[in-house]
């Protein structure tokens, strides 16, 4: 059996936030696997689990609210007698920028309030956690975390969970060392809207005379624009 961990807040203020990811990596799996309305409440946390592509999978959502994960997780591990090999931490990271994915099979918390719970409960640093990038903060880290994501990041959001989804069950699969091998290194397609274009093409930057194109014909940049 192996345990995957999506941390997030409980409460539907914070359903969308970007400190829930971990939790809406998990809704994706369940998804896919069927078990959507069919999570139970047990040790502190929302538990759904079974059969899927040949894999035995239980999702874990603690409901413990993100600074005390670690006991919702602690006793899930302690129900199921698992070892620590066998559990994947999913979880939302601002130190990346939005759409990166990383494996990493052991280290600190790296500030984050539910793998620091979840490492002090357990008294152990060695578990693998995936971490989602969710941009980092142009202001107070704890605004940035849960507020919601901005429009070009809705626009690409489910892509990033499908390969996230994609990335826990490789590591289920093969492992985190084998699975880091080829998450690690995802590329999220580009914003449409941050896409850059050349010189004299359409929402392209100012060409050598000054005049920039858009899509309502030519013009001269402001004062502002000039200046950037």
């Amino acid at each position: 059996m192996k345990i995957v961990v999506g941390l997030g807040n409980p409460g539907s203020q914070y359903e969308k936030t970007r400190h829930n990811v971990g939790w809406m990596v998990l809704d994706r799996l369940a998804d896919r696997a069927g078990w959507s309305g069919k999570g139970r409440t047990r040790d502190a946390a929302s538990v759904v689990g079974g059969r899927y592509r040949g894999l035995d999978l239980l999702l874990v959502k603690p409901l413990t609210f993100m600074n005390e994960s670690g006991l919702a997780v602690r006793k899930v591990l302690a129900r199921e007698h698992a070892p620590l090999v066998d559990i994947l931490i999913v979880a939302d990271d601002f130190a990346l920028p939005f759409g990166k994915l990383r494996f990493r099979e052991s280290g600190s918390a790296g500030g984050h309030n539910g793998l620091r719970s979840i490492f002090e409960e357990l008294a152990n640093e060695k578990i693998s956690r995936l971490r989602v990038g969710i941009g980092e903060p142009g202001r107070d880290a704890i605004d940035h975390v849960l507020s919601q994501f901005l429009k070009g990041e809705k626009d690409r959001l489910s892509e990033l969970l499908d390969a996230a989804a994609d990335a826990v069950e490789a590591w289920a699969r093969d492992g985190t060392s084998k699975a880091s091998n080829h998450f690690n290194a995802f590329e999220l397609r580009a914003d449409d809207g941050e896409r850059a274009a050349p010189p004299g093409e359409v929402d392209g930057p100012p060409g050598e005379d000054g005049i920039r194109r858009t899509r309502t014909g030519w013009r001269k940049p402001r004062a502002t624009e000039a200046g950037e």
